[in-house]
């Protein structure tokens, strides 16, 4: 081959593969490493290396030998010492040195070679690239041909010569492919496997659909509508929620497409899959009650606390709200997310009935509905003999279904918010320091009590004390705990003390000096006599002064505002500790508490320094 034919064809190769020039070049050289050591037998210790020149193909090897100066026993491992100074001029015998080593007839084992790897690196470069593109692609759809089908299910073939399966629950129940046909699936998951990247295609999964609508309403793809929930049985019925981001936009019409355009199209791709497009909708009672279109619904009502919707349909509209098989139910389901019982309109009637009757407080509440209870018993009666019942007939029975049951959902509101006002104040009795308190703390319960607990993820006094206070059957029911064993632990925890929390820091306003009060009293536009008149109807009031910042009282109240406001607010101040006191001053001077009280005698606010006494709590003037 020519000087410059090996380059152009070496990099036409490389370029049509989209391979890197240098990674392919490192790949031979050390691919020329393994022939040279299988052609002439070295060791893996010894060193060696091979050189590519790009622009002729020629490959040189080197090795490293030992410098001999006589004569060469080994020619894998020696070198002559006249040799070996031609590459290293100080070279001297015993010495290591690189040297050429190519053997001869070598081009013809590295051409062979160099075809290897470039045909290894070409494929292991066409699998990246499949991995790569194919993950990105992942969600989205993707269109091939088939090329094969067997019990496993089907092989596509894809872009950049891949191939996808389509396994058999993945495919639409009732379709028959082809081979050679052409059809669109969504990547539901891209693995790397031994062959190549492994690509699972479906044509079931709710993202198909997803996808399609995507590729057919343009208001979807930008945008300006919005696909909230998907339920499918694929093959048989599909239900979609869609909302509109802007105002003016009819999702389900641009969904639909004039006179059925678009939905059409998803449709006949779908192997005539049956879709419901449903307006969505925030409040769970509208939302419902479209999702079990194409029934008409008389009336949901819903039960928070075991997420369940009560549906009430017509008589006539009892087996389209069910659909075959309860399939139109079971979408609705999915697609809202709440399970749903749907009844029929007199069967509700009874059920609400029998509640009325069993319920002497809800018939209190409803006396409109006890008054219409021989209609309906009436009507109810009619119904089971199979005697026509009017519309008016009907309109009584959904006013009486729906006044019980909005009454029985406010009942049971009601009695929510009672326990939890009640759970809030169990809580409330609990100081907050023990639900930090560690379950060991409790030193008093017996060691098989404890493990109990323990066991039963009780790792806090708190969490023990409120599950007692609560429900004490669930901690009775622990096997092993009876009724000496929750006596035990109610005498251990009676006899622990719990910390009182650290104080917030409350902030200090500025207030006039501590001196200008008796000149704010006597510039009051109230007389002097009075003034005394009135403060002697008031209690006595106690505001600590702090040492430092003589402006404000203890609770930061204006001491300018200290007759001005409610006595109600200084009610137990007397008591206050006045250990506690200075820990929320914080001050580092004297521990002493200057208090100003006003004095009845005198009628005047005076100063008082308080001491303690050996008996803990007295107060003498100062």
């Amino acid at each position: 081959m020519a000087k410059n034919d090996f380059a152009l064809a070496f990099n036409e190769v490389l370029e049509e593969k989209q391979l890197a020039k240098d990674v392919v070049v490192s790949a031979i050289e050390s691919a020329m490493v393994s022939a040279y050591r299988r052609a002439v037998g070295a060791s893996a210790a010894q060193h060696v290396e091979a050189k590519l020149d790009p622009e002729t193909g020629i490959v040189t090897v080197f090795a490293e030998k030992e410098v001999v100066e006589d004569s060469v026993v080994d020619e894998r491992t020696e070198v002559l010492v006249d040799d070996a100074r031609k590459v290293n001029p100080e070279a001297q015998p015993g010495d290591m040195v690189i040297v050429e080593s190519t053997p001869a007839d070598f081009g013809r084992v590295a051409a062979q070679t160099a075809r290897q790897v470039i045909q290894q690196r070409i494929r292991e470069a066409e699998r990246s690239n499949q991995m790569e593109y194919y993950q990105r692609q992942e969600g989205e759809i993707v269109s091939g041909l088939v090329q094969a089908i067997n019990a496993q299910g089907i092989t596509i073939g894809l872009e950049m010569k891949a191939e996808g399966t389509m396994p058999n629950n993945q495919r639409i129940p009732g379709e028959k492919l082809k081979l050679h046909d052409r059809v669109r699936a969504v990547v539901i998951e891209v693995k790397d496997g031994n062959r190549g990247p492994q690509i699972i295609l479906s044509r079931a999964h709710r993202n198909f659909l997803r996808r399609l609508m995507e590729n057919e309403v343009p208001e979807i793809y930008h945008g300006i509508v919005e696909i909230r929930a998907i339920a499918r049985e694929p093959g048989a019925r599909a239900k979609v929620a869609v909302s509109a981001t802007q105002q003016g936009i009819d999702p389900v019409g641009a969904c639909v497409g004039q006179k059925g355009v678009r939905i059409q199209a998803i449709v006949k791709e779908l192997h005539d899959e049956k879709i419901d497009i449903i307006l969505w909708d925030a409040d769970p009672v509208a939302y419902i009650s479209k999702a079990i279109s194409p029934a008409r619904v008389s009336g949901v009502y819903l039960s928070e606390d075991e997420h369940t919707a009560t549906v009430v349909v017509g008589e006539d509209q009892l087996s389209l709200a069910i659909g075959r098989d309860g399939q139109n139910a079971r979408l609705a389901a999915k697609l809202t997310g709440w399970r749903i019982d749907i009844k029929s309109l007199t069967e509700a009637a009874g059920d609400s009935l029998n509640k009325l009757r069993g319920d002497e407080e809800l018939q209190g509440m409803l006396k409109t509905a006890v008054e219409t209870m021989p209609q309906i018993e009436e009507t109810l009666a009619k119904k089971a003999e199979s005697r026509p019942i009017t519309p008016e007939e009907y309109h009584a029975l959904e006013q009486f279904v729906d006044r019980v049951e909005r009454r029985m959902i406010l009942a049971r509101e009601e009695a929510s918010r009672v326990e939890d006002e009640r759970i809030s104040a169990i809580r409330a009795e609990i100081p907050v320091s023990a639900f930090s308190m560690p379950l060991s703390n409790a030193s008093e319960i017996k060691e098989h009590v404890f493990n109990i607990l323990t066991e039963a993820g009780y790792e806090t006094i708190g969490q023990l004390m409120f599950d007692l206070k609560t429900d004490q059957n669930k901690v009775l029911g622990l096997a092993g705990i009876g009724a000496k064993a929750i006596q035990n632990i109610e005498e251990s925890i009676a006899a622990l003390t719990f910390p009182e929390p650290a104080p917030a820091p409350e902030a200090v306003e500025s207030a006039p000096a501590v001196e200008a009060v008796a000149e704010s009293a006597a510039v009051e536009e109230t007389p002097p006599a009075e003034k005394t008149a009135e403060r002697k109807k008031e209690p006595k009031r106690v505001v600590e002064e702090p040492e430092e910042d003589g402006e404000v009282s203890k609770d930061g109240v204006n001491l300018d505002e200290l007759f001005s406001i409610k006595p109600e607010m200084f009610q137990g101040a007397e008591g206050t500790d006045e250990e506690s006191d200075d820990k929320k001053k914080g001050k580092k001077g004297k521990k002493k508490g200057v208090a100003l009280e006003f004095d009845e005698k005198l009628g005047e606010v005076v100063s008082r320094k308080k001491h303690k006494r050996g008996d803990g709590g007295s107060e003498t003037e100062w």
